[in-house]
């Protein structure tokens, strides 16, 4: 399939919603399919089958050893306390035989997806029964990896209020991710404890006649996020291993959002649906209520969305057993050969019709939108540093990018012509020219200019006669420039290579200096602010005439919410040894399989604006301001109140926050999400237009600039996990420091739980972070 027909909406290849893999699971399997099973069952629509790795020979083997092993003891003649002895040797368990097994190497192992036996018991509170558990799990893992299995489903552990069977379950994983280091592992979890629809499955405890500890869910009241507990502990010991995934179970009744976004941040690999779930149509046909439709559709949307897995629904064990072997007979007589003649003649199975209504469900999921195309799918959790724009020049291949965005530019135009129909209704006096009165337009940062393209139909809509310049400091893009003008703008821009902040203004042929009646720039970042807009206008609105003169952008606010996003966080740890400086990096992602960890209160919003700049700043002395703070790196006295080494000049652009978000439910966070909102003009006409403005806040981009995709959000991780409980207070203080030859940002996260009506305490805060060392450089 090529790169153009995945593209291409009018090409028979392209994708436009995602697509389903279906497989198989029979909980009561206990041998490998044979080829002709296993093309049954691919004949039946599946796409692939799991399979399990050994057998009940094989578990009869084990279960023999525990009795020989408590027979030795009793033939030793140790006392009941001495039988508990863990000093004394355990049993061992043999390696496989070809009796304990039908797994193997085969052609088709890619599609057959290994499933540890069920009856593993490794948070058994008898130390020898966990102990062989944990020896067969990790014999189980090294032989499927030997066989070529790519991953292996382990079930997670049975119950959750045993903090000790959990952390030992954990412990169990740890080791078997180091023993089997090929291979990724999927722990197989229920989205929540559903009463009556607990496993079945017999563990060696329940074989051997023990109890297995779990008490009865019908007595206990239902609290939705214990194995979403039980989950965090596994993959917390396993240092969020990245061949870690989950098998997350679909209950029969689906769980409040909270729980259903939980689990949406999480690594999911497969999302199984057994047969109990399913509801019979008019038809007598299975089908699945809107709830469970809109749960998969949901997580569907992942850039690796999980892939399904039907428990029990057929062909089951009897009727793949009673499948006619091709290689029963080596050499037939006549009326055999007939036989199999007629029976290779049967039609082939019809699809099952679970698999023909999941493809049903498949076919319904609404269209990819225009914010899911595959370049922006890729994006999905995409780590990227943010941009240098003062310290490095951009490519040609960076600048198109920001150009492909049709909203934002769109919205940059709408608010010229805004200024400019205004700018002539209120009879505003233009910048002084000696040799005309035109409004005179400055494009600072002009890049390869888009923004010089909307200044100029802006003006040609309004019937604005305007003197545009363009400033840019790029080389490459100055000389891009020059050609546009020649080619496109007809030679009516006046173009300056230069750094704005070092720009002179416009002057006249004759040399005479003026000033400029609106200055555009596209200097925003995703935090706002992290790409130095403030320090880069500082050095150039000194050429904005006063009273009247506008800039574009008018405002921008930055904005904060914590969140947990395991993925990201598991991808930063991963790159620490190459880049210490990992977790102090604000980093720029489009930020997808999250969770919002605040929710909406009274007075504290989920998302919260930390600080704003405005522009051009109001002084009365505003040419003395611009003299100084628009050149703050030539100075070089340090002030007594500024940081060490610096003038202190640019400290007018430090900003501190100190924010409280509230989060009803225990969960735990990785680090910051940071959004910005922008004015990009505000009538200034009693009753005029709404202002013009584009957010990429994740609750007003639809409203404020729908299908934008300049701009990612900016992410601010934290170096651990904060773990935090139910009805707690996030506290979050952040600080834009500078010392006037770079910017940074400082965070640092607490978590606070109320103990009674009017008493909280600190349960948790992170460490104290710093960019300091990736500071964004002036």
């Amino acid at each position: 399939m090529s790169s153009d027909g995945y593209l291409d909406p009018e090409s028979d290849s392209y994708d436009s919603r995602p697509q389903f893999y279906i497989g198989q699971h029979d909980t009561a399997r206990s041998e490998t399919l044979t080829d002709a099973q296993y093309t049954h069952v691919l004949n039946s629509g599946f796409d692939f089958v799991t399979t399990p790795i050994t057998n009940h020979h094989f578990r009869q083997r084990v279960v023999e050893l525990y009795k020989s092993h408590l027979q030795d003891r009793e033939q030793w003649g140790l006392s009941d306390v001495a039988k508990t002895n863990l000093s004394l040797p355990g049993p061992v368990v043999p390696t496989l035989t070809d009796e304990d097994t039908s797994y193997g190497p085969s052609s088709y192992v890619g599609s057959l997806i290994a499933y540890s036996s069920p009856w593993i018991d490794l948070c058994s509170p008898d130390p020898i029964i966990s102990s062989i558990s944990r020896q067969v799990l990790n014999m189980e893992l090294v032989y499927a990896s030997f066989c070529g299995a790519r991953s292996v489903i382990i079930p997670g552990p049975r119950e959750d209020e045993s903090s000790s069977a959990v952390m030992q379950y954990s412990r169990c994983i740890q080791e078997a991710l180091q023993a089997a280091n090929r291979i990724n592992i999927i722990v197989h979890m229920p989205m929540y404890r559903e009463p009556g629809l607990e496993e079945k499955a017999a563990t060696l405890s329940s074989l051997l006649g023990k109890a297995n500890g779990a008490g009865s869910s019908a007595e206990k009241e239902i609290d939705i996020f214990t194995t979403w507990d039980s989950w965090h502990t596994v993959r917390s010991v396993c240092n969020y291993s990245a061949r870690l995934f989950v098998a997350l179970r679909i209950p029969k009744r689906i769980p409040e959002k909270n729980l259903q976004e939980r689990w949406f941040a999480e690594p999911l690999h497969y999302l199984t649906l057994g047969d109990h779930i399913f509801q019979q149509n008019a038809a007598g046909r299975p089908s699945l209520s809107r709830h469970h439709q809109d749960l998969i559709a949901r997580y569907m949307r992942l850039k690796h969305y999980p892939w399904l897995i039907l428990s029990d629904v057929g062909p089951g064990i009897e009727a793949l057993d009673n499948l006619p072997d091709p290689m029963a007979i080596e050499f037939p007589s006549l009326a055999e050969a007939s036989k199999a003649l007629k029976e290779s003649r049967k039609p082939m199975p019809t699809r099952n019709n679970y698999v023909a209504y999941m493809k049903h469900v498949e076919r319904q999921q609404p269209p990819y939108s225009a914010m899911e195309t595959p370049p922006l799918r890729s994006f999905q959790d995409w780590l990227q540093s943010p941009l240098q724009p003062l310290a490095d020049n951009l490519e040609s291949a960076t600048y198109e990018v920001f150009e492909g965005d049709p909203v934002k530019y769109n919205q940059y135009e709408h608010a010229i012509a805004n200024a400019m129909i205004e700018w002539k209704g209120l009879n505003k006096p233009t910048a002084q020219s000696p040799e005309n009165s035109d409004l005179v337009v400055a494009v600072a940062g002009a890049g390869r200019g888009p923004l010089v393209t909307r200044v100029i139909r802006a003006a040609e809509s309004t019937g604005t006669s305007i003197q545009l310049w363009a400033v840019e400091k790029n080389q490459n893009a100055y000389v891009y420039l020059l050609r546009q003008n020649n080619l496109i703008w007809n030679n009516r821009v006046t173009i300056v290579k230069t750094d704005m902040r070092g720009w002179a203004g416009p002057t006249s042929p004759s040399g005479q200096p003026y000033k400029v009646d609106i200055l555009v720039t596209e200097l925003l970042g995703s935090f706002g602010d992290n790409e130095l807009s403030p320090e880069c206008l500082d050095g150039i609105q000194r050429h904005i005439s006063r009273p009247h003169g506008i800039s574009i952008p008018h405002s921008y606010t930055a904005h904060l919410t914590p969140i947990a996003t395991p993925r990201l966080f598991a991808d930063i740890a991963s790159r620490v040894v190459a880049d210490p400086n990992a977790f102090e990096t604000p980093w720029v992602t489009r930020l997808f399989a999250l969770d919002f960890a605040a929710q909406k209160a009274p007075g504290h919003p989920r998302f919260q604006q930390a600080w704003e700049f405005a522009h051009p700043v109001e002084i009365s002395r505003a040419d003395q301001f611009a003299e100084r703070h628009g050149n703050a790196v030539k100075f070089h006295t340090v002030g007594g109140g500024s940081i060490s080494g610096s003038s202190g000049v640019n400290d007018h652009n430090a900003r501190h926050c100190h924010l409280t978000f509230v989060c009803p439910t225990r969960g735990v966070i990785h680090g910051l999400a940071g959004y910005f909102e922008s004015v990009l003009y505000a009538s200034q006409v009693q009753g005029g237009t709404e202002k013009v403005e584009i957010s990429i806040l994740p609750d007003q981009i639809d409203r404020k600039s729908k299908d934008m995709i300049s701009w990612f959000p900016i992410f601010f991780p934290l170096k651990q996990p904060l773990l935090f409980p139910p009805d707690s207070e996030i506290e979050v203080s952040m600080w834009r420091q500078t010392d006037d030859t770079k910017v940074w940002y400082e965070w640092i996260v607490e978590a606070y739980a109320w103990v009674g009506p009017k008493t909280r305490v600190k349960v948790g805060q992170s460490e104290m972070h710093s960019s300091r060392k990736v500071a964004c450089l002036m």
